[in-house]
């Protein structure tokens, strides 16, 4: 794969961002990793190669502000964005509508859907004169009922947001792609299942969906962990 080519990935410091982050470089991408903090970031920017290959960016994706800077600051520094990965996200709480924490809701809702908003409108017109790839985040959450879950709420709404920037950008030539992932075993949970999967995991179905000729369209991966016996 050129070495000329740039994704863009939220939530890169950690879990599947990171470990995305690890599989793009090996394939030769050029990075732009954003994350709330920084320090992790630093450590993976030296890690895949130095300030000359991956550029990291302080972003919250709940403000505009940072986005609009985040792709500013790519752009200066690659000239172009080829794949972005809204993967920035974060989970809820026990509790079900009943007796979850309202707050914790605003800032999940705020993270997982407005920020994947943003996202893709600061983002777009890059991706329009690439001819890129747009990736989000989803879940396997977001493709059943699970009771009480404000978090499958929000996954639901990212489906839809996939579907509907797809039909927004068709004939663009901009691909986009849902990842739907099961548990995975990240910070993103305290204690998930010994069967659960790893980043890798769903690092390897980034890299197939954009690893695709431009003629083919990966439009959803959803990617459960095998049962358990």
């Amino acid at each position: 794969m050129s070495d000329n080519l740039v994704m863009l990935i939220t939530g890169a410091s950690s879990g599947i961002g990171a470990a995305t982050a690890r599989a793009a470089a090996k394939e030769g991408y050029r990075l732009v990793l954003a994350a709330r903090t920084s320090d992790k970031l630093k450590a993976l920017q030296a890690e895949l190669g130095g300030a000359n290959d991956v550029l990291i960016v302080q972003c919250d994706v709940q403000n505009g502000d940072d986005q609009k800077a985040m792709v500013e600051q790519a752009l200066k520094t690659f000239g172009r964005i080829d794949s972005v990965f809204a993967n920035a996200g974060r989970g809820g709480e026990p509790g079900g509508f009943s007796e979850a924490d309202p707050e914790v809701w605003k800032d999940m809702i705020l993270t997982n859907i407005y920020g994947v908003g943003l996202t893709i409108q600061h983002c777009l017109p890059a991706l329009r004169k690439s001819k890129g790839h747009l990736l989000l985040t989803g879940s396997a959450a977001g493709r059943v009922t699970i009771p009480g879950s404000m978090y499958s709420a929000t996954k639901w709404a990212v489906s839809a947001i996939g579907y509907g920037a797809r039909e927004e950008l068709r004939g663009s030539g901009v691909r986009v792609t849902l990842i739907e992932p099961g548990m995975v075993d990240t910070p993103f949970f305290d204690k998930p299942p010994a069967h659960a999967l790893m980043p890798d995991d769903i690092a390897r179905a980034v890299i197939y969906a954009v690893s695709q000729p431009s003629h083919v369209d990966v439009n959803e991966i959803l990617v459960r962990p095998t049962p358990a016996e």
